[in-house]
């Protein structure tokens, strides 16, 4: 009796290597500031670099640099800052990949007071709310000094905003704002990027340890993500749900009207020529002297170490 002989790729002999779990700890809750990450998870690009990965939801004080640099996390998600900040302070932190090109943080003032820039903000009476002691807010102490606007703590979310025509706040530009306008109430934001800082932001990092000892494993998170950021940016739409079923505090149009006002900041001329995410040796040499200026670090990591484009 002939047998009929069916030959098999090799992978069917092969035992299915094991998918490497990993956690990604985010540094706020489900938005659109995150759905890059979230689209490389549902979208199957984790799962085709062989990764089964749990993202963490945050929250305000969420310390994700420091659960990096004591290795209680491989993957998080930090500012450029607290890169800096960590490795000034001996902390093993590396940045891999930078969402946000331009950063999104800025402060809201009534359309009707017709400021034309920060400057007017901080020269005029009234109430500024700013959460003292971040980088931005030392900055723009230091570059309008003696304001004549009175600065109040920032306590979050935007009540004082509404009722007092005088106040203006900090905010992102991708969220309170659209709030605001939804309440019937013309905002104008000014970018605080626009005052010279601007620090990447949303910004994946590790540990240099991690990627010494497993280099594949960060380049596959890495490629994942930056295939997950090119998928949101296409069409939002699904992943927005699906983050929307996660953070019930924001409705279906304030996450489409979120992720279409953070396109510019993400996808920039430079990306589009070097790939999303990338990141330039003057960015971090800039912002780490920026640093030093304001007394927040006592030393200068080396730009170099700062960062990685893979």
């Amino acid at each position: 009796m002939l047998r009929t002989l069916v030959f098999l790729p090799l992978f069917f002999f092969a035992v299915a290597a094991q998918a490497e779990n990993i956690k990604l700890a985010l540094n706020w809750k489900p938005e659109p500031q995150f759905g890059g990450f979230y689209a490389a998870q549902s979208g199957n690009h984790f799962k085709k670099q062989g990764l089964n990965v749990e993202i963490l939801q945050g929250g305000a004080g969420t310390p994700v640099v420091q659960m990096i640099a004591a290795g209680k996390m491989d993957f998080g998600i930090v500012s450029a800052d607290e890169v800096v900040i960590s490795q000034s302070n001996g902390g093993d932190v590396v940045a891999l990949f930078a969402a946000y090109q331009t950063n999104p943080q800025g402060i809201m003032t009534r359309a009707e007071r017709k400021f034309q820039s920060l400057q007017d903000v901080y020269a005029a009476e009234g109430t500024l709310a700013i959460q003292k002691g971040l980088p931005y807010a030392l900055y723009l102490e230091k570059k309008f000094s003696k304001p004549k606007v009175r600065i109040v703590p920032y306590l979050g979310g935007i009540t004082n905003y509404l009722s007092d025509k005088n106040y203006s706040q900090q905010c992102f530009i991708t969220s309170e704002p659209l709030a605001a306008e939804k309440k019937g109430v013309k905002t104008k934001t000014f970018l605080v990027a626009e005052e010279g800082y601007n620090p990447y932001t949303t910004v994946l990092v590790t540990r240099a340890e991690v990627m010494k000892k497993n280099p594949k494993l960060v380049k596959s998170v890495v490629d994942a993500v930056r295939a997950g950021w090119t998928d949101y940016l296409k069409d939002p739409s699904a992943v927005n749900k699906l983050m929307g079923e996660l953070n019930k505090s924001m409705d279906a149009e304030t996450f489409r009207e979120s992720a279409e006002a953070q396109k510019p900041l993400i996808e920039t001329a430079d990306t589009k020529k070097s790939g999303l995410g990338t990141m330039t040796e003057e960015r971090w040499k800039t912002l780490t002297q920026q640093l030093l200026d304001l007394k927040l670090i006592k030393k200068a990591p080396e730009a170099k170490g700062l960062y990685t484009n893979l």
